[in-house]
């Protein structure tokens, strides 16, 4: 899976968050990242922004590890349910392949909040990736 190592380390996005994948297996991709105060909104969780940006992400991801080599993967859309205020140290999205298509894959993700041990889901998102040529 170092193609998919090698595609995250490209994402500025991901880098200026520090982010880092936590776990990568086919059809399946963990993404973790600190909730910074510059990342966070006024009440002092994290920002929707970082919440979507890390499911988008852990969702694409798992379903470039199910595309074949030479692919990149981009999404064609995404809906999210914010579903608890992502307060804590860390946010943790899990994303996971439900349905791969020859173009198209569909995708779902979870994000938890991190604090003191303890995982709260704080959103849900499906997507829809294509595959595209880098």
């Amino acid at each position: 899976m170092d193609r998919i190592h090698d595609s995250f380390a490209r994402q500025g996005l991901m880098q200026s968050f520090g982010a880092a994948l936590a776990d990568v297996a086919p059809g399946r991709v963990a993404i973790t990242a600190p909730i910074r105060p510059e990342a966070s909104q006024q009440h002092g969780a994290a920002h929707a922004g970082l919440t979507f940006a890390l499911a988008d992400s852990a969702a694409g991801y798992a379903a470039l590890t199910l595309m074949p080599e030479g692919r990149e993967v981009m999404t064609v859309e995404a809906k999210i349910n914010l579903i608890a205020p992502a307060v804590g140290e860390r946010l943790m999205a899990r994303g996971e392949v439900a349905k791969a298509g020859r173009r198209l894959t569909v995708c779902r993700a979870e994000v938890f909040a991190q604090r003191d041990g303890v995982e709260t889901c704080v959103a849900l998102l499906q997507a829809t990736m294509i595959a595209v040529d880098p």
